[in-house]
Parts: C-alpha cells; sequence; structure tokens
C-alpha cells in the first residue's frame, strides 16, 4: 500500500484488486505495486509462496499456523461468493441492456416515414393559413377603421354629454368624479375647444366653476371634518386651482384640529373601555397630514411641529392624570393610546422621529407616576399617625391601633407600590419595554427619597417645627400634650420597625425585581442604599425615644415643682397623712405605663431586688433614726448627716441611667429615675423644718412599693429615694425624722383609703 492511500484491511484491498483485474487488466498491470514492494505481500503482483511460507513458518507456532489456515479458507470461500455474485449482477444488466436495445432498434424503424408525412402536414396548413390571411386583409383593415371611429365617436359622445355629467355629479356632490372626468376631456377642449367642441366646453367650464366655489366652501367650511376637507384641497390642485394661496388658512384649520382633539384617561380606563371618538379623531388628523404633504410638499417642517405638539400635549395631560391615586393598569392603557397614535403620526412623517420625541416625554410622565405613588403612599402613613387625635380635638385613638395602622401602611402600603411598580416592568407595551432599564433605577431613586423623606416627616410630627404640629390638627392643652407624647412614642416603634422588618423586605424584593439599571453610573454608587437608611432610622427611633422620656419627665416635673414651690416649708405642720401630690405622680406613671404597654413590647427584668443591692434605707435611715432619737439637739443631727455622706463613699457603687431600650421596663424605669432626679433637685432648692422633712419622709417611704411594682431596676430607684431623703434631711433645720410605728401608721392609713377608693370606683 502506498504512504499517500488511506490503510484498509487485506480483505477491501483483494476485492478492489480482483475487480480491476476484471475490468480493466491494463490498468491493473498499471496501477500494480512498485517492484520492490514485499515478497512476502500476498497481494502484491511479486508475491512468492515459497518465501511467504518460509516466513509465516518462521514466525508462528503450529496453532498460528492452524489459524492462518482456517482463516485463509474462509477468506477463499467468501472471495470465490462475491465473485460469483458480481458475475450474476453484471450478467443481468447485459442482458437487460440488449433487450433494451433490440426495442430501440424496432420502434426507430417506423419514425422516419412518420416524421415525413407530418413535415407534409405542417406544410399543408401554413399554405392555408396564408391564403385566409391574404383573402381577409382587406376586410381586416376595414374593421379596425371601423373601430378607430367607433372609439371616436365615443370620445365625442363624451364630450357632448360632459356639461351633463357634470351637472350630475354637482346634485349628487360626487366632486371627485367630476374633477376626473373634466380633466379627461381637458385634452380635446385644449386642441378642439376654440372650435367644434365651443359650447361644451364653455358649459362645461360653468359646471366646474360651480364645482370649485362648493369645494371651496367646503374647504373652509368648520363643520366638515378634516378628511374632507383635504379631498377638497385635493380635488382643487387637480383642477389647477392655485391652492398655494390658501395654505396658511388650510393650516390654521389643522392647527384648530388638533387643539380639540382631547386626551381623556378617564374614558380611556373606564368599564367599557370605549375610546373610538379618540381614535376617529387621530386617524382623521392623520389623513389630514398625508393630503396636506401631498397638496403642500414644502410643509413637512410645520407638520413635524404640529405632531410633536398633539404628542407633547397627550402626554401634558398623562402627566396630569397620574398625579392623582392611579393602578398601573389605568397608567398602561393611556401610555398604550398616546403610543398607538404616535405610531399612526410616524406613518405619514417618519422623517420627524416621533418616538424619541414620546420616549423623552413618557421619561417625564413615568417619573411623575413613581414620584406621585411614593407621595401617596407618605400620605397614608401621616394619615394614619394623625389618628392619635381626631380633627376635632376630641377622641384620642388608641396607640396600639395608630401603631397597627401605621406598621401596615409602610410595610404592606410600600410591597404593593413596589408590586405595582413591577406590573410596569411586566408590560409589553412598547413605550415601557423601551424604558424598563430606567423604570428599575428610578425606582431605586425614589425609594431612597421616600424613607428620607419619611424621616423628615417623622421629625417634623416629632415637633421640631411647633407650628406643623397644629397644622396636622394637634389640639393644644392637656390633651393635645398627652396624643402628641403618644404619637412621639409610636414614631420611635415605627422607625424600629421600619429598620429591622420594611428595610430588609424592600431588599429582598429590590434584588428580586429592581435589578439591572444602567442610568447612574458606577461612580455614582448604588440607587438604593439599605444601610444608609437603617442608620437613619435607628438613630431617629432612639431619639424618638429619648424625647418621649424628657416629655414625660417635664410633665411630672412641672407637677413636682408645683408641690415644692407651693407651701412654705419652714412653717409646715406636722404630717398627718401621705400628701396627695403622691396620688398625682402615680396617676401620671399609670398613664405613662399603659401607653407605653400598648405600644412597646415587654422586656425581661434585669436587676431584681436581692439581698446585696438592697434598698439602703437600712443603711441610712435605720441609723438615722436610732441614733437621732436620742439626740436632743439639731447639732448631733447634722454631725449624723456627715456620718452618712461618708458611709456612700464606702457603699457599693449602683449605675443609675443605663441605656434606653425598646423595652416597657427600659423605658418605665428610665423615667421614674428621671423625675426621681428632679425631686431630688426640687428639694434641694428649699429649706424644710422638722415636719416638713418628716412629711417629705413620709411620702417618699410611701412611694417605695408601687415604684419596685413599676420599674425593673429596683436598687437603683431605692438609691435615689435615699438620696431624696438625705436631700432633703440636708436642707432641714432640724432633721429628726418620725418614729417607724408613727410612719407605718401613716402607710396603712393611707393604703386602706386608697383600697377604698378603688373599691367605689370598681
Amino acid at each position: 500500500m502506498g504512504a499517500d492511500e488511506e490503510p484498509m484491511d487485506d480483505k477491501a484491498k483483494r476485492m478492489r484488486d480482483l475487480l480491476s483485474s476484471f475490468y480493466s487488466p491494463e490498468a491493473s498491470i498499471s496501477n500494480a505495486p512498485p517492484k520492490h514492494a514485499s515478497l512476502d505481500d500476498i497481494n502484491s503482483t511479486s508475491f512468492d509462496p515459497d518465501q511467504y511460507m518460509n516466513i509465516l513458518a518462521h514466525k508462528s507456532n503450529l496453532e498460528g499456523l492452524l489459524q492462518r489456515h482456517v482463516e485463509m479458507a474462509a477468506e477463499i470461500k467468501n472471495l470465490d461468493t462475491d465473485l460469483q455474485m458480481l458475475v450474476y449482477e453484471n450478467y443481468n444488466k447485459f442482458i437487460s441492456a440488449t433487450d433494451t436495445i433490440k426495442r430501440m432498434k424496432s420502434n426507430i424503424s417506423g419514425m422516419e416515414a412518420n416524421m415525413e408525412h407530418l413535415l407534409q402536414k405542417i406544410i399543408s396548413v401554413q399554405s392555408r393559413s396564408d391564403n385566409v390571411n391574404t383573402s381577409l386583409f382587406d376586410k381586416r383593415e376595414h374593421i379596425e377603421k371601423l373601430h378607430r371611429t367607433c372609439n371616436l365617436l365615443r370620445k365625442v359622445q363624451f364630450i357632448y354629454d360632459l356639461p351633463d355629467r357634470l351637472g350630475k355629479c354637482i346634485k349628487s356632490e360626487a366632486y371627485a368624479d367630476a374633477v376626473r372626468f373634466y380633466t379627461g376631456a381637458m385634452p380635446i377642449f385644449k386642441a378642439y375647444g376654440d372650435s367644434s367642441f365651443r359650447d361644451c366646453k364653455q358649459a362645461s367650464e360653468e359646471a366646474i366653476a360651480i364645482i370649485v366655489k362648493n369645494l371651496q366652501g367646503k374647504l373652509f367650511s368648520d363643520s366638515e371634518s378634516i378628511q374632507v376637507r383635504a379631498d377638497a384641497a385635493v380635488l382643487l390642485k387637480q383642477l389647477d386651482f392655485p391652492v398655494n394661496n390658501l395654505k396658511v388658512k388650510l393650516f390654521e384649520k389643522l392647527e384648530q384640529s388638533v387643539t380639540d382633539i382631547q386626551l381623556n384617561p378617564e374614558e380611556i380606563n373606564n368599564a367599557s373601555g370605549d375610546h373610538a371618538a379618540h381614535e376617529a379623531a387621530i386617524h382623521e388628523f392623520v389623513e389630514a397630514v398625508r393630503a396636506f404633504r401631498v397638496i403642500f410638499p414644502d410643509s413637512e417642517e410645520q407638520l413635524v411641529k404640529l405632531a410633536e405638539d398633539l404628542v407633547t400635549k397627550n402626554f401634558v395631560i398623562a402627566e396630569e392624570y397620574v398625579k392623582i391615586r392611579i393602578c398601573p393598569e389605568d397608567l398602561h392603557g393611556v401610555l398604550r393610546v398616546i403610543w398607538n397614535d404616535m405610531l399612526l403620526m410616524d406613518e405619514v412623517l417618519q422623517e420627524a422621529a416621533l418616538s424619541n420625541h414620546s420616549l423623552e416625554a413618557a421619561k417625564v410622565v413615568v417619573t411623575s407616576y413613581i414620584r406621585s405613588a411614593f407621595s401617596h403612599l407618605l400620605q397614608d402613613i401621616s394619615d394614619s399617625l394623625l389618628q392619635i387625635l381626631k380633627k376635632d380635638g376630641t377622641e384620642q385613638c388608641s396607640l396600639d391601633v395608630v401603631l397597627d395602622a401605621s406598621t401596615k401602611a409602610v410595610l404592606q402600603g410600600g410591597m404593593n407600590v413596589l408590586l405595582d411598580f413591577r406590573k410596569m416592568l411586566d408590560d409589553d407595551s412598547g413605550i415601557l419595554v423601551r424604558l424598563r432599564e430606567l423604570i428599575i433605577d428610578w425606582v431605586q431613586e425614589g425609594l431612597q427619597d421616600f424613607f428620607r423623606q419619611l424621616e423628615d416627616q417623622f421629625l417634623l410630627f416629632s415637633g421640631r417645627n411647633n407650628s406643623s404640629i397644629q397644622v396636622h390638627g394637634l389640639a393644644e392643652g392637656a390633651q393635645g400634650d398627652k396624643a402628641f407624647a403618644g404619637l412621639v412614642l409610636v414614631l420611635a416603634q415605627l422607625s424600629a420597625f421600619i429598620e429591622q422588618t420594611v428595610i430588609p423586605k424592600v431588599t429582598e424584593e429590590i434584588a428580586a425585581s429592581f435589578s439591572g439599571g444602567s442610568v447612574r453610573g458606577y461612580e455614582s454608587g448604588p440607587a438604593f442604599v439599605p444601610g444608609e437608611i437603617c442608620r437613619k432610622f435607628r438613630s431617629a427611633g432612639e431619639k424618638f425615644l429619648h424625647m418621649y422620656i424628657n416629655m414625660r419627665n417635664q410633665r411630672v416635673s412641672l407637677l413636682l415643682k408645683k408641690r415644692f414651690t407651693t407651701p412654705n416649708w419652714v412653717k409646715h405642720k406636722e404630717p398627718r397623712e401621705v400628701h396627695m401630690f403622691v396620688d398625682l405622680f402615680l396617676q401620671e406613671l399609670e398613664v405613662i405605663v399603659n401607653e407605653v404597654k400598648r405600644i412597646l413590647p415587654q422586656g425581661r427584668r434585669k436587676h431584681q431586688r436581692t439581698d446585696s443591692n438592697g434598698s439602703s434605707v437600712s443603711s441610712r435611715s435605720n441609723p438615722l433614726r436610732e441614733e437621732k432619737l436620742g439626740r436632743s439637739n439639731t447639732q448631733r443631727a447634722r454631725s449624723q448627716l456627715l456620718e452618712t455622706h461618708l458611709a456612700k463613699l464606702f457603699k457599693q457603687k449602683i449605675e443609675i441611667f443605663t441605656k434606653v431600650e425598646y423595652t416597657q421596663e427600659s423605658v418605665v424605669t428610665t423615667i421614674v429615675k428621671l423625675c426621681l432626679k428632679s425631686l431630688q433637685e426640687f428639694v434641694r432648692l428649699q429649706t424644710f423644718n422638722r415636719s416638713g422633712f418628716q412629711q417629705i419622709q413620709l411620702d417618699i417611704q410611701f412611694l417605695r412599693i408601687p415604684l419596685r411594682e413599676l420599674v425593673e431596676d429596683e436598687a437603683a430607684i431605692d438609691f435615689l429615694l435615699d438620696e431624696v431623703i438625705v436631700a432633703t434631711a440636708e436642707r432641714c433645720l432640724d432633721p429628726i425624722p418620725l418614729e417607724p410605728p408613727i410612719l407605718d401608721k401613716l402607710i396603712r392609713a393611707k393604703l386602706a383609703k386608697t383600697e377604698e377608693q378603688n373599691t367605689i370606683s370598681s
């Protein structure tokens, strides 16, 4: 086998050589392998059987020789069978070819005679056809002459009938047919109008004058449609009437038609969806523009400006429409109608590029819709918050109801708005598909601005601007102050809810449905930054929580200030019962507790009272009472106060004020601590006699039990109460406390009286 041939097995090579030798012995010889082929190659012409057997016997054992013998016997048998089949097939083909040749020879034998007979027939037919043409030549010429005469007579008859035809067209107002008839007769009138057809020409011109007058009337008639007036102008131009002089008036009519086309979004989005009048007006305008371009080819710039004004006007109407609260389907319907109108006008004004103009105007409409949706959401949240006090200022809504409505307005309202925006992305109308990536960026930017505005609105409601409170209906006085404090507490909890719940859900929705925008470059950063919003509302919530605490503390401080500035403590009488300010103080705390329970979640108590951090009363008041009872002068009492201050330096330090958390216990405890600190400061501004000191001692001792039930840090409260007693003793001229039996008796009497009042009221 040659080096440039593809490898093949021995059987295939032998079959090829066999066929080659069978059909072309010379070719087989010429294609024989080269002389340098191996002598043991069984397929070569230089094959040497003896050498092949010697090599085979040398290389193979007995079993290999037997196997090779079996293979060669099978190959010889297969070759004999293949050669026999090949011979049979070729023999059948030769027999079939022989039969075919015999049939062709028998069929061709009579064909020459038939061809000669056919040629004679053709010559005979041609001869007879020439005879017929020769005999009918004169008659044919006469018929053609008569036919031409008939056509001429028809034309002459048409000219004579033209005035009557024009009159009928005038009666039926078929001015298009009249113009077609007259323009068809114009060549004859130009050739023979001054001689043979003078009367017909004159009558036709009179009829045409009437037609021109009627067409002019239609052209300037306000009651006629744009299409009718455009057709009239076209007919006048066909009659060579100088319509260019009418261009200004016609364009004014066209401008007036644009003014009359009014887009009605409510009609488009009503239940029946019937806006056929608008479609008819647009189609009429488009046809008028098409006719106008035919009449005035140089009016392209004016028509483009007119079409742009119409598109702009429709988008301005749509922009005003989206400022009200509408669903996304309404917006889609309006934009779809405007886009279809643009496509119709674009067919006759392709050079106007109205699609680009429409896209720019649509951007304004869509951004306005997005801003409007966020504005309405902001208004819903504001309305839900301002339900704390109704407009008449007489009925207060429950704080938990307001908080629930506000959280729903923020979370559910925000998700509904994003769902509406997602419907805009799913819409397949042409204009929204082109704005898809822009809409994604606008939604993210609008969401970022919405949360910033919401924070500003919260700060506005929190009282940074006092005039805003009155504007929004929060009444002045006690009722208004109470409602305002509740509003601040609701704002605190709502800010925490936005940070912890709303922002994560909104972020998930943005990642799922509003990713892939392209307006903002990478250098500008993402349009929506949830981390920034979370920080803002975390800070705002802490501000509102501290503001609520300060407001409630200020209200209680006014009560305490009135209590300590009204009486003359130097001339105070001996205490006989717990002062009524204690009841007022506890009532204020009860109001605070009720407000906090409605808004804030309950936390676990962190600082339970134990023996190790118990009240300092035992370490201060009991030694003070024991030693002062045995002393008879004020100087020794003052010495005892000095010892008490020295003892404070060695007591375990108690952390009074800790970080305020969003729990009921933390807020109430902080308010109570601030109130007691205020009480301590008011005490330090007064001077007490013995009875005044004892009155303060009685009131403070009575407050211990109810205050312990309200707060989570009992040790700090006991410490502050002791501080009030110590401060009172410091400002007392004769600081001798009540004896324990008398103190307990007065407290039990107050408790019994309070229980009796509660029973009667219930």
